[in-house]
């Protein structure tokens, strides 16, 4: 029996060390999906908080609560569609239908009018999301040479984030011609968004439907099992510091009401969010090259490190204008690590343990990110008042978990 035998197939072929231009095609079309996917989420999802804050008149446990069930129904099904798509040799089909549900759930938010309605939106656009990213991410890692992974990588975080920033500017404007002096969010303003996100939403369905092509055309070579047993422990101690960071690494809707909080308004907020996706997007593809050259580890490490730094920022602001700066720089950390943590994964792990593998990494991520949104929620409203910190308290005890966490990555994983 053959067994990781390197094939020929389409779409995977690419010569060492090539540019952009001799990407497969996978790579291009799924970073075309998740840019028209961005487009249509970013218009609405960085808004929420505002929804629920401004329109819903929610407390912060309660986003907190809402954010933290939604990624961790992600979790959950991320766990199990990377299983199933080793078990099943197919990444293509179970990445369209993740997609496809997250188009169908975001317009119900036009009716929302509780947040019940919010949770059951969040519900569903992140089992969508559980969905799709594994095998996704394992369709990218096996349509890439391994010395070009950080640039596929870093490729696709780029368009994600590009994707960001163009559905955050056609928000802005429509908050912009809708109630530009207002401090806070309208519902007729948030209506208006989540009709014009359905459009980019279906087009990203069909571009991935029409456009991505199935790397693997032979079943694994054994059965695979929902289990770190025989993974890489170099992957297990990275999943161990992985969930210490993002214990610490609770919502960015955080974020958004800290500067609001700190005195911005809705229109400078998107403004805010527009800056930074400019930066993650700039970065994102020049720094995943740059971990083929320098190692993952460094890159990873340097991000955690800024972001303990911009965190300690956050919790220390006292105007809208620092936050706004230190969401800048916070677009350094994304375009450092996220996606060089996926193609750190795909060296430590072979090819027919990679959907697994993204399972149990986006798993790992998504579980502990509800524990760590509750937790910023508390905090921010003084249920240990014992920290004296108030709404600065999140930031400090995020802060604290990434240089822990770096020093164990550090430490462990060689």
């Amino acid at each position: 029996m053959k067994k990781n035998m390197p094939q020929k197939k389409s779409g995977s072929s690419t010569r060492p060390n090539a540019g952009l231009s001799q990407l497969p095609r996978n790579v291009w079309v799924v970073t075309a999906t998740s840019f028209l996917t961005d487009i249509s989420s970013e218009m609405i999802v960085n808004l929420i908080p505002l929804f629920l804050a401004n329109v819903l008149r929610t407390g912060t446990a309660v986003i907190g609560l809402i954010e933290g069930l939604a990624e961790t129904t992600a979790s959950l099904m991320k766990l199990y569609s990377g299983w199933l798509s080793d078990k099943l040799g197919k990444r293509k089909w179970l990445t369209v239908l993740g997609y496809g549900l997250s188009t169908v759930a975001k317009p119900f938010l036009y009716f929302a009018n509780g947040w019940g309605w919010v949770l059951g939106v969040r519900f569903a656009d992140r089992l969508g999301k559980g969905i799709r990213t594994a095998p996704r991410d394992a369709l990218v890692a096996e349509s890439i040479d391994e010395k070009q992974r950080g640039l596929a990588f870093g490729l696709h975080r780029a368009g994600d984030t590009a994707g960001a920033f163009l559905g955050l500017l056609i928000a802005a404007m429509i908050i912009w011609a809708t109630q530009s002096s207002r401090e806070l969010l309208s519902q007729r303003t948030f209506q208006i968004i989540v009709l014009a996100s359905i459009i980019p939403a279906v087009l990203a369905v069909l571009v991935l439907a029409l456009g991505a092509r199935e790397v693997r055309k032979e079943g694994p070579a054994r059965s695979p099992v929902l289990s770190l047993k025989g993974i890489d422990r170099r992957f297990r101690a990275f999943l161990l510091a992985i969930i210490l960071f993002t214990l610490g690494n609770s919502s960015d809707a955080f974020i958004i009401l800290r500067g609001q909080e700190r005195g911005l308004t809705v229109l400078q907020v998107m403004g805010m969010l527009l800056v930074f996706n400019a930066i993650y997007a700039a970065l994102a593809s020049p720094l995943g090259a740059l971990s083929d050259k320098i190692g993952r580890r460094k890159l990873i490490l340097g991000g955690w490190i800024a972001y303990g730094l911009v965190y300690l920022g956050f919790a220390l602001a006292r105007t809208g204008w620092q936050v706004w700066l230190l969401y800048a720089l916070y677009g350094v950390y994304y375009a450092a690590s996220e996606g060089t943590a996926k193609a750190l994964i795909a060296d430590l792990v072979p090819a027919e343990q990679r959907g697994t593998a993204y399972g149990l990494y986006n798993a790992a991520v998504g579980l502990t990110a509800f524990p760590a949104s509750a937790i910023a929620g508390l905090l921010w409203q003084g249920a240990f008042n014992w920290t004296g910190f108030g709404a600065a308290a999140p930031f400090f005890f995020g802060a604290a978990l990434s240089l822990l966490a770096g020093a164990l990555f550090w430490r462990l994983v060689r």
